[in-house]
């Protein structure tokens, strides 16, 4: 009987402990259940949305894959900073992140505005801040009716997925896809972030990083005919893009190189080469093009550029691993050829950037790389190709690129672009 006892005793003892670790496990779950519960309706979450609005009477074509026009540039300008007042000054300015306009296109009777607007709230608001935000954004088009002849009952709305906002912007040339903020020099170094300069390319020689490159199209790169002068021929060359120079996002084999008839090395006249791919390249977040400015683009004195490049970190020095840039500014010609800096050696059809006083300067195997110019809107041209200097970051003697418009012309009858 005891021997019986005993077991019931033990049945009756390990049954309270089952109930207790099911209390507890049902207890956990329903916690974690709740928990996500919270979390998913309670926490913000990034929404994108794709948006278009007409426009009345009025053609553009800004189709975001070349350089705008300055018409164009101008009125989607207006309209981002209006976007961006509007927001900022309503009851959702804390969910609000960014807008842009896109591209603008013809259609009938005037123009189409495509634009895309992110914004960070709890997802159990999803329907009520649509509703808000389209509300805001029509309030807009009613306001400047009369600066854009903006149609309000034309706007629509759509919410799309952060694949879908990539896609709008890769397709655009200048747009880079990180926040930017240039170093203050190459020479002795200032890291890139990853996707800041998407159509920064390294020109590869036999496996080695030889100079740089610009892409202007999915098939196109421009650099300077010094770097192939001596080494022309095409199956030595691969193009590597990406941050890390020695580990790239993307390689791609060369098919063609093109130097300026009236390039003559050792010279400096004429510094302007085109590489072509043997394959087209998709753009991505980390791979995209960058505009070509209009033949008639002018640049102002003092004007900020920035220069990209895996050269040398000083005359003779070290090659870097990851990409390097440098704030630089647009140096007059007059300055640049006075007696004391480069004599007269400075061309119409080449230009200078720098600090007549050294601190920052491309260097070698920077060659072929881009000098980049942001408009209003923060879309990057390709205004200058790394071509010559007399040593690096000295002291009078800036680095010397070639004008990409003076070369307009001759890229479209090479490439039409």
């Amino acid at each position: 009987m005891k021997k019986r006892y005993g077991i019931s005793s033990q049945r009756r003892s390990w049954s309270a402990w089952m109930v207790i670790f099911i209390f507890l496990g049902v207890t956990a779950i329903l916690g974690i259940t709740i928990g996500l519960l919270v979390h998913f309706l309670a926490v913000g979450k990034i929404f994108y949305y794709q948006g278009d609005f007409h426009i009345s009477g009025v053609t553009y074509n800004d189709s975001c894959e070349n350089g705008a026009s300055q018409s164009s540039t101008d009125l989607s300008k207006n309209i981002e900073t209006k976007m961006l007042e509007a927001f900022q000054n309503s009851s959702i300015y804390k969910e609000y992140i960014n807008s842009q306009v896109i591209k603008i296109l013809p259609d009938s009777n005037g123009s189409s505005v495509q634009f895309q607007l992110t914004f960070k709230f709890p997802p159990a608001k999803r329907d009520s801040m649509k509703t808000e935000v389209e509300a805001i954004f029509h309030q807009i088009l009613k306001d400047n009716v009369a600066l854009w002849n903006a149609v309000p009952t034309s706007m629509r709305l759509i919410e799309i997925s952060k694949a879908n906002v990539e896609i709008l912007t890769n397709n655009c040339c200048g747009r880079s896809s990180n926040s930017i903020i240039p170093g203050n020099r190459i020479v002795n170094g200032k890291n890139a972030l990853v996707g800041a300069w998407p159509w920064q390319a390294s020109m590869q020689w036999k496996g080695q990083h030889y100079c740089g490159a610009s892409l202007i199209s999915s098939r196109w790169l421009l650099s300077a005919a010094h770097c192939f002068a001596k080494k022309n021929n095409s199956d030595d060359w691969t193009v590597n893009f990406g941050t890390v120079v020695n580990k790239p996002y993307m390689t791609q084999k060369v098919q063609n190189i093109i130097l300026h008839e009236n390039y003559s090395s050792p010279g400096v006249y004429d510094d302007i080469a085109l590489v072509q791919l043997a394959e087209e390249v998709s753009f991505t977040k980390y791979v995209r093009r960058i505009c070509l400015p209009e033949a008639k683009m002018k640049l102002s004195e003092n004007a900020s550029v920035v220069v990209t490049g895996w050269g040398t970190l000083y005359m003779n020095g070290p090659l870097p691993v990851i990409l390097q840039q440098a704030s630089v500014k647009i140096i007059d010609n007059e300055v640049c050829n006075a007696p004391h800096a480069l004599s007269g050696t400075v061309t119409d059809k080449m230009l200078c950037a720098g600090f007549m006083s050294g601190k920052a300067d491309a260097c070698q195997n920077d060659s072929g790389g881009p000098l980049a110019y942001p408009d209003s809107r923060n879309t990057w041209h390709l205004v200058g190709i790394v071509s010559w200097g007399d040593g690096c970051a000295k002291k009078n003697k800036p680095g010397v690129y070639t004008r990409v418009t003076a070369y307009r012309d001759w890229i479209t009858s090479k490439t039409g672009l």
